[in-house]
């Protein structure tokens, strides 16, 4: 079976990985402009840097929790595509092989004029570290405001998947949210989530757990 996962924040904030967003709408008490965002950038490039070095030193210290190794489980019997809004690379620590990440990645730094110029990155970036062309180097991370170029495939991947798994996210945050309009109409989704805004219904089934919870429970559904 083909099987497509959505994964956001949740699934990442029960290894310990604090989600950039507090309930006041800061991230990390900052404006998210401030932080994410082509302006900021432009603004005070040294703070947005001092924000993902801090992010990208959080990474380096949790490990990947039971939902990612549950899905990375999956690929025993099933071939398996993972799309996330996470930034981290907990899915593929956890041993998932094929991961795709729409947002960005933090373990990745590119060069601010020329976007396909990227690099692997696990220290902090500094003002003055440079691309091969000479141009500052930015975090490897899709900003508010910005395109997401892997949306087309994505799109392809859900069009094409025999069941669909929604963990970590409410779904709420575009393009990503619209990805769900492309799935065949037949196939089943399993919404796991522990406090949802929808109820089961039809072909969609909520799993009103946490995601270290809820996704072995999926596997199990599935193997």
């Amino acid at each position: 079976m083909k099987i497509t996962v959505l994964s956001g924040a949740g699934i990442s904030a029960e290894s310990g990985l604090k989600t950039f967003r507090d309930s006041n709408g800061l991230w990390e008490g900052h404006d998210v402009m401030e932080v994410a965002s082509p302006q900021g950038w432009r603004a005070n490039p040294e703070l947005v840097l001092d924000f993902y070095n801090q992010r990208r030193r959080q990474l380096l210290e949790v490990e990947p929790n039971t939902a990612h190794k549950a899905l990375a489980a999956l690929e025993a019997s099933h071939e398996v595509d993972i799309i996330t809004q996470n930034v981290d690379d907990l899915h593929e620590r956890g041993g998932s092989s094929m991961v795709m990440h729409l947002h960005g990645e933090l373990l990745k730094v590119r060069c601010s004029k020329y976007h396909d110029d990227i690099k692997l990155w696990k220290k902090d970036v500094n003002l003055g570290d440079l691309s091969k062309n000479g141009h500052q180097l930015r975090p490897h991370i899709v900003w508010f405001g910005e395109d997401v170029p892997l949306i087309p495939k994505a799109v392809e991947m859900v069009s094409r998947c025999e069941a669909l798994i929604i963990v970590g996210t409410s779904m709420q945050v575009y393009p990503a949210a619209g990805l769900l309009n492309y799935a065949p109409v037949d196939t089943p989704i399993f919404f796991v989530d522990p406090n949802p805004a929808i109820a089961s219904g039809g072909r969609i089934q909520v799993i009103d757990q946490t995601a270290t919870k809820g996704i072995p429970t999926v596997v199990d559904l599935l193997s």
